[in-house]
C-alpha cells in the first residue's frame, strides 16, 4: 500500500500496518461525520504520525499511485469532511454513515 501525505510526499505502508491504518481512518471518518474538532485533531495526527513513524518514505523520483491520501498535518475540519464526501481516505473504502445506535 502507498500512502500519500499532502505537501510532503509518499509513503512504503508494510502490510503489517494496513490494519492499524484503516482503524486510524475510521476514526478520523467518524471525526469528521461527527464535526468534532477535537476528536479530528487527535486522529489527523494519530494517522500521519502512524505513517511517519512505521512507514518507509519513497525517494521524491519515485512517484507511485496513492492507495490513500492523507491530507496535512494542518489541514482544517472543513477541507477534510470535502475530501472524504462520503469515503474514507482509503481508496474506494465506504463508511457505514448510519448514526450511532440507529443500526437496524
Amino acid at each position: 500500500m502507498i500512502v500519500r501525505i499532502l505537501g510532503e510526499g509518499q509513503f512504503d505502508v508494510p502490510a503489517s500496518c494496513e490494519e492499524e491504518l484503516e482503524a486510524l481512518d475510521q476514526k478520523l471518518f467518524s471525526a469528521v461525520e461527527a464535526g468534532d474538532a477535537q476528536r479530528f485533531s487527535e486522529a489527523l495526527a494519530a494517522v500521519i504520525g502512524e505513517v511517519r513513524s512505521s512507514c518507509k518514505p519513497l525517494a521524491s523520483e519515485e512517484i507511485r499511485p496513492s492507495d490513500l491520501v492523507l491530507p496535512d498535518s494542518d489541514a482544517s475540519l472543513d477541507e477534510v469532511r470535502e475530501m472524504l464526501q462520503g469515503q474514507g481516505l482509503l481508496a474506494g473504502e465506504a463508511h457505514d454513515s448510519t448514526p450511532a445506535g440507529e443500526h437496524g
